[in-house]
């Protein structure tokens, strides 16, 4: 694979929403029926994200969270599968891991179904003592900026 034209840009100005949702159904089963409008949000909140580039065809993505000294999480790393095993995963997290939001923090996160290996070249160990989930249901807050709550304290 002659992998000399892609580019990585850094930014969401770079992503296109369309061809996002198109490489997930295409290379990234837990990603698949993302709806565009959900995926923006996610992007509004993700710093940063790197996207790989063929001409016009989007043929890799990840992005990261981060609070910019303690901790961040890398997110939805995908590559089409025309160009996977060409290194082009690893440059994307490569990329991730030097951005300024993320090079400094204590610790890197990362979830992964099938892929250790891949993540484990690049450094990433296995971390069975912080690994839990709460599958999240979306709550019914308040509009405004205060909230009353009862206190457990003394009873």
């Amino acid at each position: 694979m002659d992998c000399r034209n892609v580019q990585l840009k850094v930014g969401a100005e770079f992503v296109d929403l369309d061809k996002l949702q198109a490489l997930f159904n295409l290379a990234a089963f837990w990603a698949r029926d993302r709806r565009a409008d959900e995926l923006a949000i996610a992007l509004e909140n993700s710093k940063p994200i790197v996207t790989a580039w063929d001409g016009d065809q989007l043929m890799g993505f990840a992005r990261a969270t981060s609070d910019g000294i303690y901790r961040a999480t890398i997110w939805d790393v995908v590559v089409h599968p025309d160009y996977q095993g060409a290194g082009i995963g690893r440059k994307l997290v490569e990329t991730i891991l030097s951005h300024p939001q993320v090079s400094r923090v204590e610790r890197i996160y990362l979830m992964t179904t099938n892929q250790q290996r891949f993540y484990e070249r690049i450094g990433f160990e296995s971390n069975g003592t912080t690994t839990m989930v709460l599958h999240n249901q979306p709550l019914s807050l308040p509009q405004t900026a205060m909230v009353e709550m009862e206190c457990d304290i003394g009873r």
